[in-house]
């Protein structure tokens, strides 16, 4: 008898349990439904209750997918959730949020441990599943004006990344006639190197009138440069120096064109800002005119126009990373609640990995971010920079070395970026010496903090010139 009434007490238990853990667990998107994303077709799972066939496959036409969002409106469906599937996802995302439905893409990474045998219709099933509980955060988008934004940038990024294979062809076939250009000026591309090499292509082969279309500013004389011009002319090697130069031009234009329609479209974006109540303020960096791949039109009066600030007075950022920044991150800072929080979605924060109460790990996340490859680049022409983070850049760096400081300063260029970011402003560049006084002082507290605690008194006062020598 005490045996029966100890294994019902057992089951009451369990069956409380399961209970009360289903409470506890509870739905969050009941109008969810998941997608696989895929090259051909698209699986789509929907809950049960809405469909006689709550799992449907849809070809990648674009009437497919206007047939799919009919489908999940039919099924009173609110909001979508998909994997991050090459460019696949694009076209997908794009209709369904113009049908009005919330989507939400997010990392594989995360969704990748499906339960049983993986398929394409357990995948979507699985994506559906943790959506309706809310187990899912989506990867954060810009609005979409700034979408557009991006993708124009992006693919100028993608046309000077050509032209610059190019470049490593002309320098290929220079390098197997034995002209040594790149020994005596320091860019091939740059109006000595360009006269030059189109010369060659035409027909001169005078070193020394070659040598006299140096420009002004090259170190080299004309001697050093007249001698590294001696080489051998082979016919096959100048035909593959023609064609590089031709492509090289040809993708060069392409640059100005996608330019165009950059300018373009900032035009079109909504000022923050009024340029004559507030005109832009002066810029602080010595070199004003565009380098290598700039743009050639007044890029950081747009920024400031569209922004409401000029980032640029930060040391580190000129026009070209700031642009690359806002075109990865937006115009609105809502979706990063603390610049702690942007600077871990930068993977530019240590990632504690603690175990048994212990840091076994402090690295930073291994990130593919523009944004945060601007930071660390802008970081990094800190280097001979005499202002407070270039300072703070080389006390890290004879600390932790080159790569630590590289994080460590990029870490506080996006603070810098994000206060300004959210709350508007002008940055002041506090002097070089700003970092080192913070640090000093920080050490003096510590030393008096321990004295105290090992029950001494310090009194600190600095020396004079006779007592430290």
């Amino acid at each position: 008898m005490s045996k029966h009434i100890n294994k019902e007490n057992q089951t009451q238990r369990k069956k409380h349990s399961k209970k009360k853990q289903g409470d506890s667990f509870g739905v969050i998107n009941p109008n969810a439904a998941g997608i696989d994303v895929g090259s051909e077709e698209h699986w789509v799972a929907v809950p049960k209750d809405r469909d006689e066939e709550p799992v449907r496959s849809f070809k990648c036409f674009t009437a497919d997918l206007h047939a799919m969002a009919d489908w999940l409106k039919k099924c009173s469906i609110q909001t979508v959730v998909m994997e991050s599937t090459g460019v696949y996802w694009i076209p997908i995302f794009q209709i369904l949020e113009s049908h009005g439905f919330e989507v939400k893409l997010v990392n594989a990474r995360h969704v990748k441990n499906v339960p049983g045998r993986k398929t394409d219709v357990s995948d979507c099933q699985w994506l559906q599943r943790l959506h309706t509980y809310g187990l899912l955060s989506g990867s954060f988008r810009p609005e979409d004006s700034i979408c557009v934004l991006r993708s124009f940038w992006r693919h100028r990024d993608t046309l000077i990344r050509y032209a610059s294979s190019h470049v490593q062809h002309m320098q290929k076939a220079l390098t197997e006639m034995n002209i040594q250009l790149h020994k005596v000026i320091s860019d091939i591309t740059g109006l000595t190197g360009m006269r030059i090499i189109r010369a060659i292509l035409a027909g001169e082969r005078d070193l020394v009138t070659l040598a006299h279309m140096r420009d002004p500013r090259i170190k080299s004389s004309t001697e050093q440069i007249a001698k590294a011009l001696e080489g051998d002319y082979r016919k096959e090697h100048l035909f593959a120096l023609q064609q590089a130069v031709e492509l090289y031009d040809v993708y060069q234009q392409k640059i100005q064109a996608c330019d165009q329609q950059i300018e373009q479209y900032l035009t079109q974006l909504d000022s923050k800002i009024d340029l004559e109540s507030n005109p832009l303020p002066a810029s602080t960096k010595s070199n004003k005119t565009p380098k290598g791949n700039a743009p050639h039109f007044d890029l950081r009066t747009h920024l400031y126009r569209i922004s409401g600030v000029d980032f640029t007075q930060i040391d580190g950022l000129d026009a070209v990373s700031v642009h690359t920044i806002l075109s990865e991150v937006g115009l609105d800072p809502a979706a990063f609640h603390t610049e702690k929080h942007f600077c871990s979605w930068l993977g530019l924060s240590p990632n504690n990995r603690i175990t048994g109460g212990k840091i076994k790990s402090s690295k930073t996340r291994k990130v593919i971010n523009r944004a945060t490859s601007a930071f660390r680049m802008s970081a990094q022409s800190l280097t001979y920079s005499s202002s407070a983070l270039g300072g703070y850049y080389r006390r890290m760096c004879a600390r932790l070395g080159a790569p630590e400081a590289i994080t460590a300063t990029a870490h506080k260029l996006a603070r810098i970026f994000y206060h300004l970011w959210k709350n508007g402003g002008i940055y002041q560049d506090p002097g070089p010496l700003y970092y080192e006084q913070k640090y000093k002082e920080r050490v003096i507290n510590n030393m008096i903090r321990k004295a105290k605690q090992l029950g001494f008194q310090l009194n600190i006062e600095p020396l004079n010139e006779l007592q430290v020598s």
